[in-house]
């Protein structure tokens, strides 16, 4: 046996009441456990993330949006679409343009956090 597949159990079974009491008392509802899971699947997307990275400094039109990712306007809308219906953008219309912004602080506290533990060891 390898010295650190050690640390991935313990050596004898132990069931620690007062924590597991406190875990039961706090963890959330199951459907809610799920649509967290949800959500971060669409941050599995690294088109999805680069356009949120767009959006993070200004709003911006789909037009801007294909041109600044070197994307088809059609590939960025579809994009666009699956973030909208998981209330990561929202869109305003103006006259025939259409521009989108991140949808709240916490899609941008979402990202911020992201890149913070991904550089941590950087």
């Amino acid at each position: 046996m390898c010295p650190d597949c050690e640390l991935d159990h313990c050596e004898s079974e132990e069931v620690h009441e007062e924590l597991l009491s406190i875990v039961k008392n706090t963890l959330p509802e199951e459907e809610a456990l799920y649509d967290l899971s949800e959500l971060f699947k669409i941050f599995g997307d690294s088109t999805r993330i680069r356009i949120l990275f767009v959006l993070f400094e200004a709003e911006v039109c789909v037009c801007d949006l294909a041109a600044a990712l070197n994307m088809t306007q059609s590939a960025v809308s579809h994009q666009l679409r699956i973030l909208k219906q998981n209330k990561l953008v929202k869109s305003r219309r103006e006259g025939k343009s259409v521009f989108y912004s991140l949808a709240d602080d916490h899609v941008r506290s979402i990202i911020n956090q992201g890149m913070e533990h991904i550089q941590e060891d950087r």
